[in-house]
């Protein structure tokens, strides 16, 4: 009896031991998560992932305008607005079917087409980390759909190369298309690229 009584209390011990590490675990990740984010917005927003077959999974519920899903398989941690939860939901079922690339953007192109998602709204905010210097590590994202550089009075100069050195500046992509977007690298912290030497 004494025996099994031991053995008990070794389980329970071992089950409370793994249960506080994949909390601490999980508490790693959701804050890490929120590091693309300014400061003012990281306590209050949303983290979440998705499972295998695309089902969001929530890890902290927020209650502000961003949410962030933890680091992916290639490496990037990306934030958002939480009005475009929709796209970002459909865009992972798609991707756990299989789908990617051009097949991708052009189911993504027809749901927003059909109304299923919203489109991107201009100005609309993303925020990306990444955690090593082969990419921009620490960058902002804001959405431009159909806008170009010589409206907006914006540089189309890829700017990555002075990025990767710690001196990025914000550059057009896609200008004049649906996904124009400003790059917007941030230097100067602890996530970003730094200066050579």
């Amino acid at each position: 009896m004494l025996r099994n009584k031991s053995s008990l209390v070794l389980l329970t011990a071992a089950l409370f031991a793994s249960s506080h590490l994949a909390a601490q675990s999980d508490q790693a990740i959701i804050e890490k998560a929120l590091t693309p984010l300014p400061e003012e917005l990281r306590a209050d927003a949303t983290v979440y992932r998705y499972d295998d077959d695309g089902n969001r999974v929530t890890l902290k519920v927020g209650g502000n305008h961003v949410e962030c899903s933890p680091t992916n398989a290639d490496g990037f941690t990306r934030c958002g607005p939480v009005s475009q939860r929709a796209r970002r939901d459909l865009q992972a079922k798609l991707s756990a079917q299989g789908l990617e690339g051009e097949d991708m953007q052009m189911a993504m192109q027809q749901a927003e087409d059909e109304g299923r998602i919203p489109g991107r709204r201009f100005g609309q905010m993303a925020y990306r980390r990444f955690d090593t210097p082969e990419r921009i590590q620490y960058l902002m994202v804001v959405s431009l759909p159909f806008a170009t550089a010589e409206d907006l009075g914006m540089s189309s100069a890829f700017g990555r190369d002075n990025a990767l050195l710690g001196k990025g500046t914000p550059f057009m992509m896609r200008s004049g298309t649906a996904g124009a977007h400003l790059m917007i690298p941030i230097n100067g912290t602890e996530y970003s690229n730094q200066p050579p030497n």
